[in-house]
């Protein structure tokens, strides 16, 4: 939990950063050890130039992420060219493909890709403990970048870090500025004045909020902000050392909630077979006004070939609270970034190529880049002045005034709970919003499950 002059400060206000590149022909790394394939040389490590394969998993997928993909091969492309031999090979997955199915299947395996989407916390810790990602802390040394990056926490276990944030972001709401001005619609400050909100819109003909529930985590955005407001954001901390339960009343009113919006006709009927992009084109057709979502999403109301006449037209605002004055309380992570398998320890031309990647990547012109061309927002700390140089553009300037509004912050559920429970949760949260169970006894069902996942091992 942060205040909002220290989220302030973080994003904006910290030392640059200047990291250099990697040569053509030789790494500049006066430490990497001389092995089968190099022979130190001046302090410096000479590589033979016999092909070797590295590969990346990677979850830019979809036209939505198209910038992120772009960004990503231009690292490789620069990382290739420090190391002689050197073929990166990227293989595409959906995100919850990979973290839910493909990734899982192959750390069971013991044999996860080279480098891979990763998310910080649990999965990271989890699979560390396994022994199958690589401790970076002194590559990070190394590279001076252990105190430039922010975010590190999710990533590090036992003291040691084991991967990194590729980004920030928080989650809130997009609105159709446009509609709001013809309208003489105002920015909510109160639950009760976004309710209110929702209701002129229903009676106007058009979706309050857009929605695409097919995957579970999508509406549990909305429910995890509600019952971080009602509860307090410290209470999802409490579920995993049995601290809280799902059944605490707070809890129950906060999927009550979600379910009393549904039953309103606050989202399209069809939401549970709703895909993510469905969820956005709602709002780019004007079939739906707001919709709750990550900051990631600006990219697209930003690209004239996604959304098309309403650029400059969508605006952002976080969840509002239950009463004026009360502080925001607001998604904010690091979650999503990049492991590196713990075999590329094993050859020297596989750690240097693991190193030149991380040395191409957070760069302040890669993260600049990222927050200019798909609004993500940096993990590498820069001057804010740099920033205020990039981010001219109204939506992105509506979500940092997002982020300097908040006054306390929350890692999302999916972070801080078992997978089991993750799981639960989002079955649960679908039947819900089917009607097919009551939040009530869907709640007792996932506190069963939360109990039966702490008699595990961590």
């Amino acid at each position: 939990m942060r205040n909002r002059s220290t989220l302030w400060l973080l994003l904006f206000l910290m030392a640059a950063v200047v990291v250099a590149g990697g040569c053509t022909k030789r790494a500049d790394d006066n430490n990497s050890p001389a092995g089968e394939n190099g022979a130190s040389i001046h302090g410096q490590t000479q590589y033979n130039d016999e092909p070797f394969e590295v590969t990346i998993r990677h979850t830019q997928v979809g036209e939505s992420k198209k910038f992120r993909l772009a960004i990503l091969k231009d690292v490789v492309q620069q990382t290739e060219a420090d190391i002689p031999g050197l073929k990166i090979r990227l293989d595409g997955v959906d995100s919850e493909v990979n973290r839910k199915e493909k990734l899982r299947g192959e750390m069971a395996a013991g044999k996860p890709p080279d480098i891979f989407d990763v998310f910080g916390s649990p999965d990271s810790g989890i699979y560390a403990r396994e022994g199958l990602m690589l401790d970076l802390t002194p590559i990070l040394d190394e590279l001076g970048l252990k105190d430039k990056i922010r975010g590190l926490e999710p990533y590090t276990h036992d003291g040691k870090i084991y991967g990194l944030p590729a980004g920030a972001s928080i989650e809130g709401f997009f609105y159709n500025k446009a509609y709001f001005e013809e309208k003489g619609l105002q920015v909510p400050r109160t639950l009760a004045e976004l309710e209110k909100l929702a209701e002129f819109i229903k009676a106007d003909g058009r979706i309050p909020f857009a929605q695409a529930s097919k995957e579970a985590w999508i509406p549990l955005m909305t429910t995890n902000n509600l019952w971080s407001y009602f509860a307090g954001p410290e209470v999802t901390y409490g579920f995993r050392p049995g601290l809280a339960k799902w059944t605490d009343p707070e809890i129950v009113r906060a999927f009550k909630k979600h379910k009393e919006w549904v039953d309103k006709g606050y989202y399209k009927s069809s939401e549970l077979a709703a895909e993510y992009t469905d969820m956005r084109n709602q709002i780019i057709s004007g079939e739906a006004i707001m919709m709750m979502d990550g900051s990631w999403a600006n990219s697209v109301f930003r690209d004239p070939d996604q959304a098309g006449g309403l650029i400059g037209q969508i605006g952002y605002f976080n969840m509002p609270p239950e009463a004026e004055g009360d502080p925001y309380i607001v998604m904010n992570d690091f979650n999503n970034g990049y492991g590196f398998s713990s075999t590329m320890a094993d050859d020297p031309r596989k750690l240097q190529a693991v190193k030149q990647f991380i040395r191409h990547f957070w760069t302040e012109e890669m993260q600049l880049r990222g927050l200019k061309e798909d609004g993500v927002l940096p993990a590498l700390v820069i001057d804010g002045r740099q920033l205020a140089d990039t981010v001219d553009d109204p939506l992105l300037q509506d979500i940092f005034k997002g982020v300097e509004q908040i006054d306390i912050s929350y890692p999302a559920y999916d972070a801080l709970v078992q997978t089991p429970v993750n799981e639960a949760l989002g079955l649960g949260i679908q039947q819900m919003i089917s009607g097919a169970v009551e939040p009530e006894a869907m709640l007792e069902a996932l506190q069963r499950t939360q109990e039966a996942a702490n008699t595990e091992l961590p």
